[in-house]
């Protein structure tokens, strides 16, 4: 019996998942700064819903990024403090990719399933965009553009070409992007659940054994400063210097 558990709050939405052979238990809510109070207590509600322990979880997912930085840190220390007190491995999932993965499903619910590139662009505020590529087969995804930070220009001079369709909460933003060439680009700005799309992703990710060690477990930062303000440079320092403390308790029950 496989039973993951998935958190991101990459964006101003927190989504969990906790999917079994039972079923799948999801939530959503406000995320942004509380976020790092209601990951735990929220993933332990879904585990009482299911019936389930801490303990029976195979692996825990969460997205990587990139998105908000305090919404990635909050996501990354509630996994890695899991995994390290479970033992369990960690699945590290794009926050982008899970954009994709909601547009697919809301394609396939229309009747028609989304073929070829799929550009997903994300407000990333400041004038900016995450964005990235991605090609689904049929069977997996596969990343055609890596994620990146973008001024609405440059995107629009990545699509000169217009892909095949676009997906994410900057198309409805940045005006911009809305121009007369992308107009027959079928195109989903608004996540449908993000919760449900997290879950699949987590189990593609399982599926394939891309579990990770939780010291291995980072986020996805694209922009070149994300320590803007002094708190969030102590918060850099702070968790760099607790998962230095991890690494020597590891060692220092290994040695023993």
């Amino acid at each position: 019996m496989t039973v993951l558990l998935a958190l991101d709050s990459s964006t101003e939405t927190m989504a969990l998942a906790l999917s079994s052979p039972a079923g799948r238990w999801l939530f959503e809510a406000e995320g942004g700064p509380q976020a790092s109070a209601r990951l735990v207590p929220e993933a332990q509600a879904l585990l009482a819903q299911a019936g389930l322990a801490m303990a029976e979880l195979d692996a825990i997912a969460f997205g990587r990024g990139p998105g908000a930085f305090t919404g990635l840190r909050a996501a990354c220390a509630v996994v890695q403090g899991l995994a390290f007190a479970l033992n369990k491995p960690v699945l590290s999932l794009c926050s982008l990719q899970l954009v994709a993965e909601d547009a697919r499903h809301q394609a396939e619910a229309e009747g028609r399933a989304l073929e070829g590139t799929i550009w997903v662009a994300m407000d990333a505020r400041m004038n900016e965009i995450y964005a990235a590529a991605f090609r689904w087969d049929g069977v997996r995804w596969h990343q055609e553009a890596a994620p990146a930070l973008y001024s609405p220009a440059a995107l629009l001079q990545c699509w000169e070409t217009p892909p095949a369709a676009l997906a994410g909460s900057a198309l409805a933003v940045f005006p911009e992007l809305q121009g007369q060439a992308l107009a027959g680009v079928r195109q989903w700005p608004r996540c449908q659940s993000r919760a449900a799309a997290l879950a699949e992703l987590a189990r593609q990710a399982h599926a394939r054994g891309e579990g990770l060690d939780a010291a291995e477990a980072m986020p996805l930062y694209v922009r070149d400063k994300v320590a803007q303000t002094t708190e969030e440079r102590l918060a850099i320092r702070l968790a760099a210097e607790k998962q230095a403390e991890r690494q020597s308790e590891l060692q220092a029950g290994s040695a023993a």
